[in-house]
């Protein structure tokens, strides 16, 4: 066995790592139907898609578990550069079947579910929240997140990440560049590139811009694309959030 300059005595190490995930809702599965409208979504947004990996969300799944084919889904999915690589949620037989095309299982429940049921308790369980140990949750939430701060232009194909807080860029991202973020993404300047905000699930994240000309924004997995933001706040100074799950832009001076 060759030893390293470094003199490693071990292999490899496990550590934590925070991966941006896309998550796939599947309602019912019939091949040429979930590769027709899986072609449909990536021509809106090819260069969003290409190469990520992709989790199968089977909680509002309704069609019959026979037709649960992860084999002819993983490998439709793989013929347009997208990688499957595990499922959330469904029944017994249903992650039974994901874990024969090892595929890893990941527990039910969204992450918007887990952070709305973080938030304060509803008047019903006031008596059972007064129970719980609350000191050591407001200490560390009074603990701030760190903001990612860049002061040089976002330039095509560069990707800059902000894991844990927001991003503050003080120069234009380009088109071809992406910027994402645990919390908000300030722009201050104009956002040609791709806006990824809210990555690990945060709905209340939001995306500021002093002109709006971006590829693609996407808040906590809700996105849309260059053509759809055209249709209000393009070339102008807004900020965009979600509304009822769906992304809207409004002026900054009316926000």
């Amino acid at each position: 066995m060759s030893q390293t300059t470094s003199d490693v005595s071990q292999c490899f190490q496990l550590k934590s790592a925070s991966v941006s995930l896309t998550a796939l809702e599947l309602y019912f599965f019939e091949n040429d139907t979930f590769e027709a409208t899986l072609r449909d979504k990536i021509s809106q947004a090819p260069g969003f898609f290409k190469d990520i990996p992709l989790i199968v969300s089977l909680e509002k799944y309704e069609g019959p578990t026979s037709e649960l084919d992860f084999f002819k889904l993983i490998g439709t999915c793989r013929r347009h550069n997208i990688h499957v690589v595990g499922v959330r949620g469904g029944t017994e037989d249903q992650r039974r079947l994901a874990r024969n095309a090892a595929l890893a299982l990941l527990p039910a429940g969204s992450q918007r579910d887990t952070a709305r049921n973080q938030e304060a308790p509803a008047a019903d369980d006031a008596e059972q929240a007064a129970a719980l140990p609350v000191a050591p949750v407001a200490e560390k939430s009074s603990e701030a997140k760190p903001a990612k701060i860049v002061t040089q232009p976002v330039r095509s194909g560069q990707q800059v990440y902000a894991p844990e807080g927001d991003l503050i860029i003080l120069a234009p991202v380009q088109a071809g560049a992406e910027v994402l973020a645990a919390g908000n993404i300030h722009v201050y300047g104009p956002l040609r590139g791709r806006a990824l905000a809210g990555i690990h699930g945060a709905a209340g994240a939001r995306v500021f811009c002093q002109s709006l000309e971006a590829e693609l924004v996407s808040i906590a997995g809700h996105y849309k694309i260059s053509e759809d933001l055209q249709e209000s706040g393009w070339k102008a100074a807004v900020q965009i959030l979600l509304k009822d799950d769906v992304l809207v832009a409004l002026p900054l001076d009316k926000a």
